[in-house]
This record gives C-alpha cells, structure tokens and sequence, in this order.
C-alpha cells in the first residue's frame, strides 16, 4: 500500500493546501478515491462511467486500494459491495443508465442493511431507441430507496462530494449507503480546474465498529443478512418490524443532514435570493443557468439562482422558504419527466408559480436561450 499519513476529515477538506489540476471529472473521481482510504473498489464497464473505474484500477495499482476486481454484471457489482460492506469493508463503485436499472434490487437492501456504500451514479438515458447521452432520469428511479443522494454541478463537486461522502455514511447515526449524481459526459468527459488536496494524505479508516448493525466477522456470533426469520412471516410482528425499520432507516437520512450541512456548506447554495424570479435546478443544469442569468442581468432582468446539491434528503425548508416571496421560479431539467419540479411543486407555498421547464432528453443539449425564453416570459 501507499504511504500516506491519515489525518482528520476536517483537516482533509479544509485546511491543507489544495493544488489545482486541469482533470475530468472522471479523473477528479479517481483523485478523491485516492485521498478516501478505500479498501476495495469493485467495477463493471458502461458507458459515460467506464472510464471512471477504469482510472479507480490504475491507482489500485499503485497501492492506493487493498482490492479491486470486475464483477459479471451489474447486479454482481452490487451484490459483491453489499457483501463487502456487511464485513466491514470501506467500498466503492460507480455504475450509471442502464447499468442502473440492472442493478436496482441492491440499493434499497443497501439502505435497509444499513451500509455505509458510496456508488457514483453518471447518469445517462435509458430510453429506447437506445442512447448513451446525458439524461437524469434514474435519479428519479432511485429517490425512493432510502439512499442520500448528492448532485454534482461541476468536477469539482464530484470530487468534493465523492471524498465527503464516506464520511457522511460511516456516521453512526446515519449509516447508510450514499450515491453521489453527476451528468454525464458534460462532468465526466469535460476537463475543468478541480482544487485537490495532496496525495499523500488520506481519511481515516473506516471504524467497522461504529456501525449501528454488527458486521460479519469472527468477533460476532455468526448472523445472515436477514436477522430473524419472524420478519418472513404474514403477520403483525412482521408488518411492525418492517415498517420500524424503514421508519428508521428515513430517520437515519434526515440526521445527515447536519453532516451536509458541515461538511458540504448546506443542501443549497443560493444567489441574490431577493429576486422576483428564481431559478431553482440541481446539476449540469445550474451551469446552464447561470449564463442564462448572466445575459438576463444585462436585459435588467432580476433573476435568483437556488443550486441544489442534495437531493435525499431534500432541503424541503430551505425551498419552501426561499421561494416564498418570488413571484415565478424555473426548473430547468435534463429529463423528460421533470422529477425534479415535482419534487419542487411538492414544498413550496404555492405551486402554481413553479415553471416545469425547460426540459431537454435523449442526450438533448440545453441552449441558454430556452431558460432565457422562461425569464422573458415569466417577467411579462
């Protein structure tokens, strides 16, 4: 293994020097994973996230992982994390489209097992025809599976929230698998100035013993996956033990938020909030925004921009309160179902003010001059 000094997260994230490099985001994946003191990466190729944990091997390579192997499939990746997290095992991996769906049964037992997993999820569209270009529709596919999820503007998210990620699930009283978002291609395939910390430097191991749920080891008494078989049954026992649990496991993401809130800034980050019109959107799609917001400005248009980085748990306060006074907000999407201005629609005070649009799918690009288009009308 490589000799690096561990050091504190706090440490880590914000008082050493950081260098800035001319990266990908699936180089500022690789750059995080280096400084997260993982001990075993599991992958399997599919496009935009191949070349990601393709790069993961390379520095295993080089010492800075203990494990690293390809899986069957998809759903074997997934499988083989839930079996290396429940012994106590630091894991990631990344999948992202069809690779997804594939593997789908395995993030609610993540979540209901209590694993501390981070998967990077670079998005892509799954619709028929079949297409590789950017789209963010399985994210809405996965906001029900009781994962926190994070999502990436630029590659300089991705690797902040990639390397603060396992810090945030490995909290005791979270505990749960962590999924970190990014648009593909424009994150993944796109170089960017990312301000990363020194190489030779890494988290904290992970404390197998912290976890909420004893791990499979030879200090415990032997134990499956499935606890007690009283819950398999049809019956009130087993109806109330299902529904504590998953009662729980909601608990456990809605006490992430403090540790989003420290180590990440806050689930939001806004500009000039005052604004009669707000534009409220989450990833490659807050880019977008701000150029159109930029030309908007120059108009004498007064517009606001509310970024959201956590999606799970959803800054439902946060949104309710910053779009009270505005007169119109915008949601921009890269998805043709607008999960996301449903998710809006749902905690603001008024609904009727929230624009679903404008929406771009199939790998679809988004011209600045359509949310310019949701300005002008929306100021008329």
């Amino acid at each position: 293994m490589k000799n690096q000094r561990v050091v504190e997260p706090e440490y880590l994230f914000f008082n050493t020097e950081r260098k800035k490099k001319f990266i990908t985001g699936s180089e500022a994946v690789k750059e995080a994973i280096k400084r997260a003191n993982v001990d075993m990466a599991v992958s399997y190729p599919i496009t935009p996230q191949s070349e990601s944990m393709h790069l993961v091997g390379d520095i295993y390579a080089e010492g800075y992982l203990k494990d690293y192997f390809r899986g069957e499939n998809e759903f074997a990746v997934m499988s083989s994390v839930t079996g290396a997290a429940m012994g106590g095992v630091r894991v990631f991996t990344a999948t992202g489209g069809p690779g997804t769906l594939r593997a789908f049964e395995m993030f609610p037992t993540w979540a209901g097992a209590r694993l501390p997993v981070v998967c990077a999820f670079l998005t892509r569209g799954v619709n028929s025809p079949l297409t590789i270009q950017p789209d963010t529709i399985e994210m809405s596919f996965v906001l029900d599976t009781g994962m926190i999820m994070l999502h990436a503007e630029t590659a300089q998210d991705l690797y902040d929230m990639v390397l603060k990620a396992f810090v945030i699930a490995e909290k005791t009283d979270v505990h749960i698998p962590v999924g970190v978002f990014a648009d593909g291609f424009f994150v993944t395939h796109t170089r960017d100035s990312v301000e990363i910390a020194p190489e030779d430097i890494k988290l904290p191991p992970y404390d197998t013993y912290s976890a909420p749920v004893p791990v499979m080891d030879m200090e415990n008494a032997p134990i499956r996956q499935m606890r007690d078989p009283f819950v398999m049954k049809s019956n009130f026992i087993s109806y109330a033990a299902h529904a504590s649990w998953q009662q729980e496991t909601m608990a456990a993401m809605e006490r992430s938020r403090k540790y989003i809130y420290n180590y990440l800034g806050g689930l939001v980050e806004v500009e000039n909030q005052e604004a009669d019109i707000l534009i409220v959107t989450s990833g490659t799609a807050v880019s977008q925004s701000r150029e159109a917001i930029a030309i908007a400005r120059e108009e004498g248009l007064d517009v606001g921009l509310i970024k959201i980085k956590s999606i799970r748990p959803f800054p439902t306060e946060e949104i309710r309160q910053l779009t009270q006074k505005a007169k119109a907000v915008i949601v921009p999407e890269f998805n043709r179902i607008g999960w996301l201005s449903r998710e809006i629609k749902s905690v603001v005070t008024d609904s009727s003010k929230v624009q679903g649009a404008p929406r771009v799918f199939g790998g679809m690009t988004m011209p600045i001059e359509l949310i310019l288009d949701e300005i002008r009308r929306c100021s008329l």
